[in-house]
């Protein structure tokens, strides 16, 4: 079978769609399965926030945790984020959220039943929006990849990736159905860091995933304000 994942670019050969969908991250080498970034340099798009990452940040240390909220039109979610699930990931994702990153930032995918994806700060900040290219960028560097050692399930928080390894960048998704969390769990596809979960706002993900009018909404939701706190 063979799954189109973004229009007009590479496709992903024997692939569950909704896995397919999935392999969505920031990759400085675009040879794997789309969508991937080509911009690990960072040129184009919106652009990075001044003061966020160049290089993969310090892990989040073991026994820590954050709050990272967002704020979209359609009300907030809440995430736990915890750093004994996937120290690196959780530790990137910290980061860019302190730093700003996702602020404006649109979910810019989304598989009703399955997950909400974003995160994209390159092609996917609002105020510079690129549709033909929005789900292939992030910032200028990836991360190391780490073991899952976790379940997903209804509203885990996992980092999107390609097929290629260390290609976690900046996208993030939010799984939105028990039973289709069972296709991530598949062992040959089990390589979505898992940073936390929805602690409050599953609604506003469900509303996120209701208003959408295709995979890549021609309105997506914007993340107008992404904060952290400690609890």
């Amino acid at each position: 079978m063979t799954v189109t994942a973004h229009p007009g670019r590479r496709a992903l050969v024997g692939v569950p769609a909704v896995v397919a969908f999935v392999l969505a991250a920031c990759s400085s080498g675009g040879a794997a399965p789309e969508p991937t970034s080509t911009a690990a340099s960072g040129a184009g798009g919106g652009g990075a926030p001044a003061g966020c990452p160049t290089s993969q940040p310090a892990p989040l240390a073991a026994g820590e945790t954050r709050t990272v909220t967002i704020a979209t039109a359609l009300g907030e979610i809440q995430l736990r984020i915890e750093a004994d699930l996937s120290p690196i990931a959780a530790g990137n994702f910290v980061a860019l959220a302190a730093c700003g990153w996702y602020d404006g930032v649109v979910f810019h995918r989304v598989v009703p039943g399955f997950v909400i994806q974003g995160g994209d700060g390159q092609f996917g900040r609002i105020d510079a929006y690129d549709p033909t290219q929005v789900g292939t960028g992030g910032p200028p560097y990836t991360i190391q990849d780490e073991a899952v050692t976790t379940t997903y399930h209804r509203g885990t928080v996992a980092m999107a990736r390609t097929a290629a390894p260390d290609s976690v960048g900046s996208q993030f998704f939010i799984v939105l159905d028990d039973a289709a969390a069972a296709s991530l769990a598949d062992p040959q596809y089990n390589n979505y860091q898992i940073i936390g979960e929805v602690t409050s706002g599953m609604d506003t993900v469900d509303s996120i995933a209701g208003s959408a009018d295709a995979e890549q909404p021609s309105r997506p939701v914007v993340m107008d304000d992404v904060t952290v706190s400690e609890p």
